[in-house]
């Protein structure tokens, strides 16, 4: 079967698994009324109250999943790829065909930010996402897929946006006035990895609180399904943050807030290739590596009870990143003798406004941002300033008969310029973008629902366009520094939740989403002018009254690029992933023992295409994975407050490399942790 029609047939079976005839009656009532909220009991809930493609992994599941990087927490979200993702530096993440390539880590499609604050995502040669800090660190990840969503915190998202919030105090005191005190510890067979979780909370009055988490990581060299060393270096990552939360006011309806994140690594003796580069048989251009990551960010809050519409935000963020290199070999390039540093300042003012006009209710959405990122100027990368004005509105306007329409628009302008010695990169530019979207969502009283959106957004030059801001190809010149990526995505899809499906007191959601994404003027591909990708992505959860639960997800797509010089069709796009599969089915006793099965499975990938000459992974082989996890949670006697976590990763030892990655992935890894609380 063809990728188009394999794409034909899951659109029209989406639509035979989203409207069950007799099973929508069951979800009202005698009267046909909606029957409200219905809780679903599995790891992972779809979010079927919403247009956009997001999917949120919670505390419960960050702990369960015991993942090392954060690209391995997401690793199951559809409509995620990961290249090399068990490797902080090698690793990069990838979002509907959009983010991570086999060159750089990352070309400004795919945003990261913690507690609000955006890391830095240059297009460092052969460095990963450059997000080093550990997943310890975080009680929530939310990944919102495409663009529709995405234009309240930034510009040129196409493939997505990935929010990482740290713990609070409170999430461990819970609200209580006293102290809490919270280790863990984590062994993994593969690669010999240990890893050391220390977390003190405090709450001396109810206004008060205070965090500090310490998380020391060590993960040895890992080998594939065969026994074979991966390639990919083990690392060290001691990381911590801080964090404190003072709430005020008459009606304590005011709150300031300050984090701070620290991650640090140092390798040693290296490629400097982190992606491609084997540890063990890479005798040229090794260095010695050391990355320190830091973000501060201050949040003041303010939302008076007597009315509604101020619900306000002031976040001040900044944001450092220093990746490292000297030469082990006696290189004098400059590639292997350079310090990247990027220094990233935001200010965000939003207000969130909720009113009526006549029957029809809004939620609006405003705020201004303020950005400047800094990069100093490295032997082998231009330096420079890049200035940002950004103005974002949404408004969702619920017309109260199950039907919304959420308009969005950005608008961001730009002042870039070189302010380093070297002349070849001198320069200074301003560009302005006008972008923007709307999502409509019409909810039966049944439960079933049914949206759509269309988006367009722009990526402005970055700074390392500097390098090639008078750039010739194919008999034509570009000047990269005027010239933004442009992308324009359409989505259309439907949700269901409902109860009482099989059995009394059981609940199920289901969301399917379609989309279509055309990007065009990239600068930031190979060789590759323009990109159409299309994709249709499927989440489903079901659990009953006797605690057990099930979970199913899928990504299927299909595409084609063009040639930036000649613009003819080259045939699939050489980024593309391929289709996947996540099932997962479990049982609950209560609070005390939960235990899982999880399958990943991923179609074999077998275009020849010349878009894929280079790429280890074209054509690639399919596979399945399983994975085994077990929680237990003592409710009484001397084992109370501890939790014990049992995992297998890759039971059967399966030997794979995924799509777009360019090692095996690790093989069996048996992981315990042991968490007490005191």
């Amino acid at each position: 079967m063809t990728g188009r029609n394999s794409l034909r047939a899951a659109l029209l079976g989406s639509c035979a698994l989203m409207f069950p005839v007799q099973v929508l009656a069951q979800a009202q009532n005698e009267d046909g009324q909606y029957l409200g909220t219905i809780i679903i009991e599995s790891k992972r809930d779809v979010k079927t109250d919403t247009a956009t493609a997001v999917t949120e992994i919670d505390q419960e599941e960050i702990d369960d999943r015991q993942a090392s990087t954060i690209a391995e927490l997401i690793s199951s979200v559809p409509g995620v790829t990961l290249i090399n993702g068990n490797s902080p530096v090698g690793g990069g993440i990838q979002i509907r065909g959009f983010g991570a390539t086999g060159l750089y880590g990352t070309n400004q499609k795919v945003m990261i930010t913690i507690d609000g604050a955006s890391q830095g995502s240059e297009e460092l040669y052969r460095i990963g996402t450059q997000l080093f800090t550990d997943a310890e660190l975080f009680k929530s990840v939310s990944v919102i897929r495409g663009t529709v969503g995405s234009f309240e915190y930034g510009s040129g998202i196409v493939g997505g946006l990935v929010q990482l919030e740290t713990k609070d105090a409170s999430d461990f005191t819970g609200g209580e006035i006293g102290y809490r005190l919270r280790q863990g510890l984590t062994f993994g067979t593969n690669g010999d990895g240990i890893t050391s979780s220390t977390i003190l909370a405090w709450q001396p009055s109810q206004d008060l609180e205070f965090m500090a988490n310490y998380t020391w990581r060590r993960q040895g060299e890992q080998t594939d399904g065969d026994g074979n060393n991966l390639g990919s270096p083990g690392f060290k990552t001691p990381s911590f943050s801080l964090k404190g939360k003072y709430t005020f006011g008459a009606a304590r309806d005011q709150f300031l807030s300050l984090s701070y994140t620290d991650s640090q690594m140092a390798e040693r003796d290296v490629p400097y290739d982190a992606v491609n580069g084997n540890v063990a048989t890479s005798t040229t251009d090794r260095v010695d590596r050391d990355i320190h990551y830091k973000t501060t960010v201050l949040t003041y809050g303010w939302n008076p009870g007597h009315s509604d519409l101020i619900d306000l935000r002031v976040i001040l963020s900044y944001a450092d990143s220093a990746i490292d290199n000297t030469s082990t070999t006696g290189s004098t390039t400059g590639l292997y003798n350079a310090k990247h540093e990027y220094e990233t300042t935001k200010l965000t003012v939003k207000n969130t406004a909720r009113f009526d006009t006549g029957s029809l209710s809004h939620e609006v959405r405003a705020g201004v941002e303020l950005i400047q990122k800094d990069r100093k100027e490295a032997a082998s990368a231009p330096g420079g300033r890049d200035k940002r004005v950004a103005f974002f509105l949404i408004d969702e306007m619920d017309f109260g008969n199950g039907f919304s329409v959420t308009p969005a628009l950005r608008y961001e302008s730009q002042n870039i310029a070189n302010t380093g010695p070297n002349p070849l990169w001198n320069g200074e530019y301003d560009n302005d973008a006008v972008m923007g979207g709307v999502s409509l969502r019409y909810e039966f009283a049944s439960g079933v629902s049914v949206f759509a959106s269309g988006a367009y957004t722009e990526s402005l030059p970055i700074l390392d366009d500097f390098d090639r801001q008078a750039y010739t190809t194919g008999g034509r010149t570009y000047n990269y520094m005027t010239m933004s990526e442009k992308a324009r995505t359409w989505e259309i899809g439907a949700a269901w939740r409902g109860s009482d499906l099989l059995s009394a007191g059981d609940a199920v959601s289901l969301k399917a989403n379609l989309y279509q994404t055309s990007a065009w003027a990239l600068t930031s591909e190979s060789g590759v002018g323009s990109v159409d990708l299309r994709g249709v992505e499927l989440e489903g959860a079901y659990s009953t009254d006797a605690g057990y639960y099930a979970e199913i997800s899928a990504n299927i797509v299909d595409n084609d690029s063009r040639s930036m010089t000649t613009q003819n069709w080259l045939g699939y796009y050489a980024q593309s992933t391929t289709d996947t599969l996540r099932l997962a089915v479990g049982k609950r006793w209560d609070d005390e023992l939960d235990l899982s099965w999880e399958m990943f499975a991923a179609k074999a990938y077998s275009d020849t295409s010349t878009t894929c000459t280079g790429f280890a992974t074209c054509p690639s082989p399919g596979y399945g994975v399983h994975n085994l996890r077990a929680t237990y949670r003592p409710q009484s006697g001397v084992l109370e407050g501890t939790e014990i976590r049992f995992g297998i990763d890759n039971v059967f030892d399966r030997d794979y490399r995924a799509r777009l990655a360019t090692r095996d992935a690790p093989g069996r890894n048996v992981k315990l942790s042991i968490v007490k609380s005191f």
